[in-house]
């Protein structure tokens, strides 16, 4: 193993601390996945494009990881409390469909947008509804325990009981006497003794698709619980990484915390991590100001916010650049930009395989080298490390223009090398990333493609569909039908 310095910003201290595991040299890292009720959007692309350099460059460092990647399909509902309708199960009611045919549909779609991402798939990626067993075990303990109570056939956790004998707000720094003074009882949360209580089951109403059977009632667990129970079962009581996006923090993370106390007597979490938001011009990303972006429409450029459609590695690129901690503010001037300097890091590379070697070498040409590994030992700082990838390619540049700079054999397989390894296996770019699809008349040749196919399929001579879609499938187009129209993207 590697000797490193690896400093992490814990949300639980607030500071920066040195990463030392737990069950060194063995790595536990439970990060919150997608709620599988409808596309992917750049605000998911966030958190997996962050836990996956953290994934990678702890691999590097020669560490065994287990990386725990959830899918809620089931429990987190319309509002993230305890009343609502299952997102989930909302979905499928408006297409009168199964439920878990949304939850595969979806999936799917997640984990294509991920393999076009680059984001490597987790070791595990368990489902909150094929673990209601380990979910049921975990309340019986919190009740067996004291810090929850049964009413009219749904489990509910008592925040306050347990604030008197631990500490609710740990991770967020919410006082339970602010909590006290501020919350107001909502309506339909009346049986709960303090309307920031939370649900750990909650009874089925008749018309609820979603249930299962317990002691307490015929019902579904509450959205908290499943994190606290599958990372407890894949990592441990105590593990080493827990990720998310800030939005998590309170009350989903905070509420985990309390579970797992109460339920196993310890905090599971030596290291919380949260990723900041994306925000789009400004404004926060949401449904309500039509600035919500699904990476298909990215991807293909189909939005009216979009000027010209980004491939993956655009997206990806632009999430680097800044550090995860830190808010990025989408634009099309910010992708535009993060476009042209993947181009100029992908054309480095390409000079790179042509440099002619000499004997010795004019100057250190691996110590950028360093200065990258000193950057993500730094709290994952990529920024800096993509800065050291530009002086890279300044430097084969120069070796390109073969005046005064000269490298020799040794020191180039070094450079091509480390290039390789800091861009490619840590920070995930496809260097052989060639530049959009697309633009102008190769753009409007491939709609036109498309359109013909569109009324193949409309005369229902599917031979010919399906010959122009494996056509374009071969060429690098990938297509995504719908029910009246079909979008592209490069693959």
């Amino acid at each position: 193993m590697m000797e490193h310095k690896l400093k992490i910003y814990n949300s639980l201290t607030r500071k920066k601390e040195l990463f030392v595991p737990i069950n060194s040299p063995y790595v536990g890292i439970y990060v919150c996945g997608p709620t599988v009720y409808g596309d992917a959007h750049l605000g998911h692309a966030r958190p997996a494009i962050t836990f996956d350099v953290l994934y990678r460059y702890l691999m590097f460092l020669g560490y065994k990881v287990r990386y725990v990647r959830n899918v809620t399909d089931v429990g987190h509902l319309e509002n993230d409390s305890d009343d609502g309708e299952d997102k989930v199960e909302r979905k499928a009611r408006l297409e009168h469909i199964e439920p878990m045919e949304i939850v595969q549909r979806y999936l799917n779609n997640y984990h294509e947008n991920m393999r076009q991402l680059n984001v490597l798939p987790p070791s595990i990626e368990p489902q909150a509804s094929g673990h209601i067993i380990e979910q049921q075990q975990m309340i019986r303990k919190i009740l067996k325990n004291g810090y929850a109570y049964l009413v009219n056939g749904s489990v509910y956790f008592d925040v306050e009981k347990y604030s008197n004998q631990h500490h609710y707000g740990i991770l967020s720094g919410r006082k339970i006497d602010d909590l006290l003074s501020n919350t107001r009882k909502l309506e339909g949360q009346d049986e709960k003794h303090n309307p920031f209580d939370f649900a750990l089951w909650k009874k089925a109403s008749p018309d609820h698709i979603m249930h299962w059977p317990s002691e307490w009632s015929e019902g579904f667990p509450g959205w908290h619980l499943e994190c606290s129970a599958m990372g407890t079962k894949y990592l441990g009581e105590t593990f080493d990484i827990h990720g998310g996006g800030m939005d998590l923090l309170f009350p989903h993370h905070e509420c985990e915390i309390a579970q797992s106390v109460s339920a196993n007597g310890v905090s599971h979490v030596k290291y919380w991590m949260h990723n900041n938001m994306i925000t789009i011009n400004g404004q926060k990303m949401g449904k309500s100001l039509n600035n919500f972006i699904t990476l298909y429409e990215l991807f293909s450029g189909k939005h009216e916010l979009l000027e010209q459609a980004y491939p993956p590695m655009v997206i990806r690129f632009f999430i680097l650049q800044a550090h995860y901690g830190s808010t990025v503010d989408f634009s099309n001037e910010a992708l535009q930009a993060s476009e042209r300097g993947l181009k100029r890091l992908t054309k480095a590379w390409e000079l790179l395989q042509e440099i002619k070697t000499h004997e010795d070498s004019s100057e250190d040409f691996l110590q950028w080298f360093e200065k990258c590994l000193d950057a993500l030992n730094d709290d994952l700082n990529t920024p800096v490390a993509i800065a050291q990838l530009f002086e890279a390619a300044r430097l084969v540049n120069l070796l390109k223009e073969n005046v005064s700079n000269f490298i020799s054999v040794s020191d180039l397989q070094k450079f091509k090398g480390q290039f390789y390894l800091i861009a490619s296996e840590i920070l995930g770019i496809d260097l052989g990333w060639q530049g959009n699809v697309g633009g102008g008349i190769e753009e409007e040749l491939i709609d036109l493609i498309i359109n013909l196919r569109l009324e193949a399929r409309k005369n229902k001579d599917f031979t010919t569909s399906d010959n122009i879609r494996n056509a374009l499938v071969s060429l690098g187009i990938n297509l995504k039908d719908t029910k009246d129209s079909t979008s592209w993207d490069k693959i």
